[in-house]
């Protein structure tokens, strides 16, 4: 359908009208602004729909929300604004739990986001049961959309706040892409996302693993014993996220991909 939308719009996209697009694109800073264009195009309902998602653009708003979706794991995931855009290297977390996961597992995805995570697990391993968790309202409604198909829940709340006690003990596998980025560093990250992103999604607190305490705490209150649980991490903090792991008695180890520029740590309750 999508493509013949696109057919049907470029009927009426001239050539000098897709250029003036490319160019309008290229002088706001869009390196790729012919596949850009392409992909606007591709996704608009007409003209008028064309030139309103153009805009956005222009005004600096990341290409994902224009859109209304990116691409994660061969999904298609739907993100609006206010919701943290899923990135390629967490990919890497998902590859990892899908070699622990097995059929029937109970996997939880904390804080998270549009949902992109548990989608992935859920799509390639069908018979796990998902439960996803995430405090903001937006980030509920975006997972939602996102999860119907795989039959998962999604509950808006504080990390395990939000969940019935019947899973206390259940839990096969955790995944959580807490945000990690410590407070003093979030200037420095992109533009697109420092002001269009939500902070919340971003800052960790002053290490940046003010969140992942949190998760790591009372993880093994939900964990079956030999249940896992995976927190995507940078690189120069591998190491304490793996201390903190450890000091509630996980069975730690770290996760690398260096193409990805990935880091997953990995604990086993007992």
């Amino acid at each position: 359908m999508v493509r013949l939308i696109a057919q049907k719009i470029n009927l009426f996209l001239d050539n000098k009208t897709e250029r003036s697009i490319i160019n309008r694109l290229r002088s706001e800073g869009c390196v790729f602004a012919e596949e850009e264009t392409q992909l606007l195009t591709s996704e608009a309902r007409s003209i008028e729909d064309l030139m309103k998602m153009v805009e956005k653009r222009v005004s600096g708003l990341p290409l994902e929300y224009a859109l209304g979706f990116t691409k994660f794991c061969g999904l298609r995931i739907e993100v609006e604004q206010g919701v943290f855009i899923p990135r390629r290297r967490t990919e890497f977390l998902v590859q990892q739990a899908k070699v622990l996961a097995r059929p029937y597992d109970i996997v939880l995805d904390l804080c998270c986001g549009s949902g992109a995570i548990g989608a992935a697990i859920a799509t390639d391993l069908k018979k796990i049961i998902l439960h996803s968790v995430d405090i903001d309202p937006v980030a509920v409604r975006c997972t939602s959309r996102n999860i119907t198909k795989v039959g998962g829940h999604v509950y808006q709340g504080n990390l395990y706040d939000a969940l019935s006690d019947s899973l206390r003990g259940r839990v096969n596998i955790i995944v959580a892409n807490a945000p990690y980025v410590p407070t003093d560093s979030i200037k420095l990250l992109p533009q697109e996302a420092r002001l269009y992103e939500p902070k919340t999604a971003l800052d960790g607190g002053l290490d940046g693993l003010d969140l992942q305490r949190k998760v790591v705490e009372k993880a093994s209150h939900w964990l079956v014993p030999g249940g896992h649980l995976l927190i995507e991490t940078s690189e120069i903090q591998a190491t304490q996220t793996s201390e903190v792991f450890a000091n509630v008695g996980l069975i730690t180890k770290i996760a690398r991909d260096d193409e990805l520029d990935a880091t997953v740590v990995i604990g086993r309750n007992p």
